[in-house]
């Protein structure tokens, strides 16, 4: 039997979704980040490949970045994953929130464990997100010199 929540019952579970909403439009830009740096490291693979195959003079430096781009793939997929694993476990919780209130059974057990899993799983996306900014600023070159190289120069401005 469905308990009569009444208008202040449906107002009160939508007030405590409101904070998870948030948080799921906050991964939702987070997703939109990581996708379009993954779309810049696809485009990066496609013109190493051509230089490959086009420029043997440069194959050999193209094949070593190449190597790079596709391990900035691989933590960038991970990162998108775990954002997305985020996202599906925030609405979970959003889905358990009214699941209790229109039902009427506790779901504090299930909201609070969804919620830690969520938090555990966009730290995780955080860090391969960190991971991959890392990997592509220690690749960058700048006159021939790595990004690396150049910030331990004395030559650089302080």
């Amino acid at each position: 039997m469905i308990p009569n929540l009444g208008i202040s019952g449906i107002a009160h579970a939508i007030q405590l979704a409101v904070a998870p909403v948030f948080l799921l439009s906050g991964v939702g830009a987070m997703l939109a980040v990581i996708t379009n740096r993954l779309a810049r490291i696809v485009d990066r693979a496609r013109a190493l490949e051509r230089v490959t195959h086009n420029d043997p003079e440069r194959a050999d430096a193209a094949r070593a970045e190449l190597a790079i781009v596709a391990r900035r793939g691989r933590v960038v997929s991970w990162s998108i994953a775990l954002c997305t694993t985020t996202a599906l476990l925030i609405a979970a919780v959003i889905a358990s929130l009214f699941l209790g209130a229109f039902f009427g059974f506790d779901a504090s057990v299930a909201v609070a464990l969804l919620f830690i899993a969520a938090m555990a799983a966009l730290i995780a996306a955080l860090a391969c997100f960190l991971r991959e900014v890392f990997l592509a600023t220690a690749t960058l070159r700048f006159t021939g010199a790595t990004f690396h190289e150049l910030s331990k120069s004395s030559k650089a401005p302080k």
